[in-house]
């Protein structure tokens, strides 16, 4: 009953229309008077403490971070390596976008905003060579969503804070499954491809090359500044964040000097608006989750998924098909805002690693900025290449199959994600 109550309240205030952070105030609201609990001056206490975290520090700072890297030119150097690097191969400009896409990853960890990139600067010249326009808007959609599995990711950060798990452990063990999402897309790409008339980049010259990766070098710095400190305890992923944020702006200003001080009011703005956004559900979702745990909401979806519970690996596939089936309704953050304190005490009670869960889970709930209706990336593709929906649905439909194929690999094998995450420790 209580769990009808949450979900009917949930579902009904987003049906009429009301934000996602308000429904999830809606929905607190009236599991309070379900549970005779009704406080709303408890409410604002527990939207307080759940927004004062010290590790939510970096979702500004990242994000300010990936705003000073599309302003200050370091974003479209990483795209000119990726063109300087694969772009002569037969269906070279898919690979450019899957190359850059991975390279971007690495630096911002927004989905929204490594698509926009990638869009705007790829898909006039992939019009322009004959691609198929909505199966290249398809694949921008697909590279997108690699950002929030590769650190640093926004994704992470949230989950680590709402699961109580290590947000460096998350960082390290994202690296590889990001890697994999990448090779998945290109090996897709390569067969969608084979039937197409492109025309192909003539190839640069060694000189030519080396002079995109010298010019992308300082943007390639920063992820190896990022995963090295987090490896070697040089500091935390909030400190990573900031030594991100300052490092952008640096050679945006200072080294390219694209970004000029007139600019530095609207980066700081965009990059505020996204993180009040975000600091705004992950408050409205604190509440939720404490009153989740009060109602042991957790122990009857643990009742649904009793016939589940003596095998790890088929318990994950339950889990992961539910968040599959949520992602379709529901936008990344809340996702994982509203399916981690449900989940979680699940999956420690069956001993599955919360780290290899939480790579999984983000790469799910990725997965969802895929699928209509909702699919924001799918939204932003269409605004920038000017292309209809119903034409970039059926363009991402290959890709969103190699995403879930490699979704499905994680899952039968744990040790994709955990190997490397030794290592990396």
């Amino acid at each position: 009953m209580t769990l009808f109550i949450f979900a009917a309240s949930l579902l009904g205030a987003m049906a009429v229309g009301l934000p996602i952070a308000f429904a999830l105030m809606a929905s607190s609201l009236a599991l309070m008077w379900h549970l005779d609990l009704f406080q709303p001056q408890a409410m604002a206490l527990q939207m307080l403490n759940g927004a004062d975290s010290f590790a939510l520090l970096a979702i500004p700072f990242f994000m300010l971070a990936g705003e000073a890297m599309n302003a200050g030119g370091l974003s479209r150097r990483l795209v000119h390596l990726g063109m300087a690097l694969v772009g002569h191969v037969r269906g070279g400009l898919g690979y450019v976008a899957i190359v850059a896409a991975i390279f971007l990853a690495s630096l911002s960890g927004s989905a929204v905003a490594d698509t926009a990139a990638l869009a705007a600067v790829l898909m006039p010249v992939m019009r322009q060579a004959g691609h198929d326009v909505p199966r290249s808007a398809g694949l921008m959609a697909a590279g997108g969503i690699i950002a929030p599995v590769i650190p640093p990711s926004i994704g992470y950060i949230v989950f680590g804070v709402t699961a109580n798990t290590s947000i460096t452990a998350l960082f390290l063990a994202g690296v590889v499954p990001g890697i994999v999402m990448g090779l998945a897309l290109a090996i897709t790409w390569a067969i969608v491809a084979r039937r197409e008339n492109s025309a192909v980049m003539a190839a640069m010259s060694g000189a030519e090359r080396l002079a995109a990766l010298r010019d992308a070098l300082l943007a390639l710095v920063l992820p190896a500044i990022i995963i090295g400190g987090l490896k070697f305890g040089i500091f935390t992923p909030t400190e990573a964040a900031v030594v991100a944020a300052v490092y952008a702006l640096f050679i945006g200003m200072v080294v390219y000097r694209e970004l000029k001080p007139r600019d530095l009011p609207k980066v700081m703005l965009n990059a505020a608006r996204t993180s009040a956004a975000v600091m705004f559900l992950v408050a409205a979702a604190s509440v939720s989750a404490y009153l989740i745990t009060i109602a042991d909401i957790p122990g009857e979806v643990r009742d649904i998924l009793e016939p589940f519970m003596g095998e790890r690996i088929t318990l994950m596939l339950a889990i992961m098909l539910l968040v599959v089936i949520v992602g379709t309704a529901l936008d990344f953050i809340p996702t994982i805002l509203i399916l981690t304190p449900v989940l979680m005490p699940i999956v420690r009670e069956a001993g599955i690693d919360p780290v290899y869960f939480g790579v999984l889970f983000i790469l799910n709930c990725a997965i969802g900025l895929l699928t209509p209706p909702v699919g924001a990336v799918l939204n932003v593709v269409c605004a920038v290449a000017k292309v209809r929906m119903g034409s970039v649905i059926r363009g991402v439909m290959p890709f969103l199959a190699s995403q879930l194929v490699v979704l499905l690999a994680l899952t039968l094998m744990p040790w994709l994600v955990l190997g490397p995450l030794r290592w990396l420790r």
